[in-house]
């Protein structure tokens, strides 16, 4: 499938700005403002390790045994945080060593004071207090680290550095290789012996390895970190910059097959309902599964799971959306989390509100039945759809070309219902194939990538009840990256493209969804057809940016999605029919000076326009956060958003017209290394006219009363007044009525965290949510010309003749034409929610890779039609509501062959 990309003549005039500024960021990078940096190249250090057979270290954190004496010690670290390029306060030293199936690392952490080590104990990748680590770069690819870590109590903390790890998408740490460790503090400070075994590394087939190497250490009461090779903070990467480990001679590199069987136990008690089948008050269930991961080659890791459970997962936290659009939430499953780098393709950098969109979401898999029958009786209905199995092949080859693929089958889903005294069944869901596809090239050392990604989505549509979905959707990219002068200059370039594919019905909601409303009158150059069963389209990004080589950087950038353009099957895209021209530009200071120990400030600035060539949105923000010496830190900035068009505010209608606004923020934050900690935070929105205001709040303490116990709560509040609020859209006498109502909005949350670790590998972890929100509805308008320069003509506000309550139907009725009769009716929309989401986890890894969870979670929800906001009430409604609690027991044990 081939697409050309027209640019109307309309959108080509504005976007000269967004030429201009690319061509200025062009010009400056190769411009006396930007020259090339003087300083003598930082020299590589390297180390060389020796082989020991058949005695090995004993691996008990005290470095004693007589074969630590066949290699030398190695330190001379330098401090990188916060005064780069200085010697650290304390000395670290370090060695390595291997036989024929794994590394052997010794480190010496002195400490002039040992009583002031921090030793906290918490789990696994939740590390504080001193620690240290050692990245290797085993693939020499300078672009992959395996990062092995540990605090002084013993905590492991490991990461998958992948694409150089600049980037904090580019740092997985939910990478859990099985290796040991053990430390031992002592009259000279902390010590620690590790045993990494070759299976949990990836290496080519030679005769002598070398590979990259990195040794870090964190000093917790300076909050001071040293490398042993250096590298400032400036540079434009990590993982590239790294010293080298020689001496690794005939090794082979062994294939990692680990085979997990587990099984689980759940127990569910729920509220009994009289006359409700479905409703017993309890339920239970046994079932088990299997998850693996083999080496099917060197470079290739195969990870699959068969009927996966993940009852240990923490919930989702609750939202109230009152907009057209999907809520994003992030993936905690750890079969999707773990690697999820390696499968992400993402449409364009930043946090903005398009950050999220990417060719793969994995909460698309398992995700909630999209059919909600509308029955008049009981239902069972499934709270997710069940994944039979799914499978990941993931690695890199020793020619630098990096493979990911997924493969994942969901299971067909059917709701339950009794109605009239019978019961049926209904299709909620479809069995479904999910199929994704990456593959990305390495040239001049990760200097140059090139690489593309295919997904497929495929379902079987055998009921009309499911009729609405994709019967199969395919989207794919194109992405190029270049960079130059020791990579602190880029441009990138992505490009993708969709096709879905359905019945009528399928077609034409996704014609009329609010990522694009085909449907609106003003739309002129969209063009709604029914009679589809195909909808294709297309995007992309350039950006041209500096990232590191001194304390300034820029990107400037263009980004486009067609009115066709859908990836929402396998990945997320929030918006179509758009196209963005961006800049971003930041100062760091990094060195120490007067009060501060770092400061960061940016400048952002944006403008877009729909494919017909109207500006839709205008916009730019300075923004500043640092960290003061006294180790406090803080950040606040300011938004000024110009007047816009919005596409959605009618869910369907034309665009209306939205005044400019301000919006500004801030956040404090206290010492991160004291027992006690606070944090505050807040956001204030303003539009200019006045019909919006919105403030939100957000305050957190955190307690460490002990080493091994931490708790934080964290309350938000927010406060929304909005005139304009969508309602509803009816039809009277043949014309189209968009009716809008002023809302008064508060949400109030708290959030509870509790962390027990009675050992690394023993904990219990408690998370806790109670929510509360209202929306109170008053003064309902309908809009009469969504344009207008003058707002106040934007819309007429009903009189009390014109619109009166029915309490007892709980609905509005409104009569335009004055004949005593209603012309149209709608529900009375106010609403108090009110949930609480909590879940209890003890874990213990009785051996590495093996564990027992022990979980509780219990749910409550409920829906109040009043609209009035109290906190005595509103938690006093919670709590009277009625339990939804889940018991399991999961038990899992690793198989290494």
């Amino acid at each position: 499938m081939i697409y050309t990309f027209l640019v109307p003549r309309r959108i080509m005039k504005n976007l000269r700005y967004a030429s201009m500024a690319l061509a200025f960021a062009v010009l400056a990078a190769s411009g006396p403002a930007f020259p090339r940096p003087q300083d003598p190249p930082i020299p590589k250090r390297s180390y060389i390790t020796a082989h020991v057979n058949p005695h090995v270290p004993s691996i008990d954190g005290k470095i004693d045994d007589p074969v630590w004496e066949k290699v030398e010690w190695q330190g001379d670290f330098i401090q990188r945080e916060p005064y780069e390029g200085e010697k650290p306060t304390e000395k670290t030293a370090f060695k390595i060593l291997f036989d024929d199936k794994a590394l052997f690392v010794a480190i010496r952490a002195f400490d002039s004071d040992p009583a002031r080590i921090e030793r906290r104990v918490s789990r696994r990748d939740s590390v504080g207090g001193d620690w240290v680590d050692i990245t290797l770069d085993s693939y020499f690819d300078r672009l992959t680290g395996f990062s092995f870590g540990v605090n002084a109590a013993g905590v492991k903390v490991d990461m998958l550095y992948t694409n150089g790890g600049m980037e904090e998408s580019d740092q997985d740490m939910s990478w859990d290789p099985i290796w040991d460790v053990e430390t031992a503090v002592d009259a000279e400070g902390w010590a620690v012996e590790m045993r990494i075994p070759f299976s949990q590394l990836r290496f080519g087939n030679k005769d002598e390895q070398v590979w990259g190497l990195q040794v870090t250490r964190g000093l917790f009461r300076k909050d001071e970190t040293s490398t042993w090779q250096f590298i400032p903070r400036s540079s434009p990467g990590w993982v590239h910059m790294f010293g080298e480990l020689r001496g690794i001679k005939g090794i082979r590199p062994p294939r990692q097959v680990e085979i997990v069987p587990y099984t689980v136990g759940k127990l569910q008690a729920f509220r009994r309902v009289p006359g409700n089948p479905f409703a017993t008050g309890r339920d239970e269930a046994l079932s088990g599964g299997l998850d693996g991961k083999i080496g099917v080659t060197h470079d290739l890791t195969l990870n699959f799971t068969v009927n996966p459970d993940f009852g240990q997962v923490e919930a989702d936290p609750s939202v109230v959306n009152l907009t057209a659009f999907e809520t994003y939430y992030e993936e905690k499953r750890p079969f999707f989390v773990e690697g999820r780098n390696i499968l992400s393709f993402r449409l364009m950098g930043g946090d903005g509100d398009n950050s999220s969109d990417n060719l793969f979401y994995s909460r698309r898999i398992g995700r909630t039945p999209q059919n909600t029958p509308d029955i008049d009786g009981h239902i069972d209905m499934p709270g997710a759809t069940n994944i039979l199995g799914a499978f990941k092949l993931t690695g890199k080859t020793r020619s630098g070309l990096s493979v990911g693929v997924l493969e994942s089958v969901t299971s067909k889903e059917t709701a339950s219902i009794f109605s009239d005294g019978r019961y049926r069944n209904q299709t909620v869901e479809p069995l479904t194939n999910y199929f994704g596809f990456r593959l990305q090239k390495d040239y001049n050392q990760g200097g140059t990538k090139i690489g593309g990604m295919l997904t497929a989505t495929n379902r079987s549509l055998r009921s009309e009840e499911i009729d609405f979905l994709h019967d199969a959707a395919y989207t794919g990219g194109l992405d190029i990256f270049h960079s130059w002068r020791a990579k602190t200059y880029y441009v990138s370039l992505k490009t993708v493209f969709s096709s879905v594919h359905g019945s009528r019905e399928a077609i034409l909601r996704t014609q009329e969804s609010p990522l694009r409303y085909y449907q609106r009158p003003d739309a002129g150059h969209l063009s709604l057809d029914p009679t589809r069963t195909s909808l294709s389209g297309y995007g992309g990004t350039l950006d041209f940016g500096k990232q590191g080589g001194g304390n300034l950087m820029f990107v400037a950038g263009v980004n486009w999605r067609s009115p066709g353009l859908e990836l929402n099957d396998m990945g997320f895209l929030r918006g179509a029919d758009e196209i963005m021209q961006y800049f971003w530009l930041g100062y760091r200071i990094r060195k120490p000076f007067s009060i501060f120990r770092r400061i960061n400030i940016n400048i952002n600035q944006w403008a877009g326009w729909n494919f017909n060539g109207e500006s839709i949105f205008t916009g730019g923000n300075v923004n500043l956060n640092g960290e003061f010496k006294n180790y406090w830190s803080a950040g606040l900035g300011i938004n000024r958003q110009g007047e816009s068009l919005s596409a959605s505010a009618l869910r369907g209608g034309p665009m209306l017209a939205q005044p400019r606004a301000w919006n500004a923020w801030y956040s404090v934050e206290t010492d991160l290394r004291k027992k006690v900690r606070f944090i505050l935070a807040g956001q204030s929105y303003r539009r200019d006219n006045g019909d919006s205001l919105q403030q939100y709040w957000e305050a957190g303490v955190t307690i460490v009363p002990s080493k091994a116990l931490s708790v934080s709560f964290e309350p938000s509040f927010s406060f929304v007044r909005q005139k304009l609020q969508y309602v509803g859209t009816f039809d009277a006498a043949g014309e189209t009525r968009y009716i809008f109502g002023r809302i008064d909005q508060k949400e109030l949350g708290l959030t509870v965290r509790l962390n027990y670790s009675l050992t690394p590998d023993l904990s219990v972890q408690f998370y806790g949510q109670p929510f509360i929100a209202s929306g109170k509805y008053s003064r309902f308008k309908r809009i009469t010309d969504p344009k207008t320069r003058d707002y106040s003509m934007r819309y007429h506000v009903f009189t009390d003749g014109e619109i009166g309550r029915d309490a007892g139907a709980g609905e509005f009725s409104v009569d335009e034409n004055g004949d005593g009769r209603p012309d149209y009716a709608f529900q009375d929309p106010d609403f108090n929610v009110l949930e609480f989401r909590s879940n209890l986890v003890i874990r213990w890894e009785y051996i590495p890779g093996s564990a027992v969870y022990v979980v509780w979670s219990q749910g409550r929800s409920g829906f109040l039609p009043t609209g009035n906001f109290s906190f005595r009430n509103d938690v006093r409604d919670l709590f009277d509501t009625h339990p939804h609690d889940v018991v399991l027991i999961k038990f899992s044990y690793c198989f290494q062959l």
